[in-house]
């Protein structure tokens, strides 16, 4: 979905002098590696709504899934602006990943059905979707799935040296 490369930059001002801005390549293999993604919605009140889900990288987009009636799929049909977060919880090791975009949702088939077959490539059997009705089919429910492609990410490298690269799409 992103067809171009970003403008990266390091932030000198969250960086140790010594640390370089991580390229873009090194973070789309973290963001296709990473299993647990925090995904923050905005309800229509205006409060944040946040959660986390498996997200599944692939074609240049991060894709979720989730329940129509879900409180995060009844969010994105008011505003479809989503930050998705991935890392580590400690403060002085591994690396944080923040990709913010708008959430599209994905009902060709045959797409979904690449997406399915992705999912269940990097989470095992246990998420195993059929695609009917431009939807996946789990256990008895269906599921939405949505498309974000990073319009900005932001990359913070935790330990020496401390860095913050920010990547922008056009």
């Amino acid at each position: 979905m992103t067809g171009n490369a970003p403008q990266t930059r390091l932030d000198p001002r969250y960086s140790d002098p010594a640390a370089t801005a991580t390229d873009w390549a090194t973070a789309e293999a973290r963001l296709a590696q990473a299993e647990q993604f925090w995904i923050s919605t905005v309800r229509p009140d205006g409060r944040p709504h946040v959660t986390p889900l498996p997200a599944v990288w692939a074609d240049g987009a991060l894709h979720f899934c989730t329940g129509p009636e879900e409180r995060k799929a009844r969010n994105l049909a008011d505003n479809p602006h989503v930050v998705l977060t991935t890392g580590t919880s400690t403060w002085d090791k591994g690396y944080d990943l923040v990709v913010e975009g708008a959430a599209v949702r994905v009902a060709d088939e045959d797409r979904l059905r690449e997406l399915a077959a992705a999912w269940e490539a990097k989470y095992g059997s246990f998420w195993h979707f059929e695609v009917r009705d431009g939807a996946f089919q789990h256990g008895g429910g269906s599921a939405f799935v949505f498309a974000v492609a990073p319009r900005t990410v932001f990359g913070f490298g935790k330990g020496e040296p401390f860095s913050q690269t920010r990547w922008r799409f056009e």
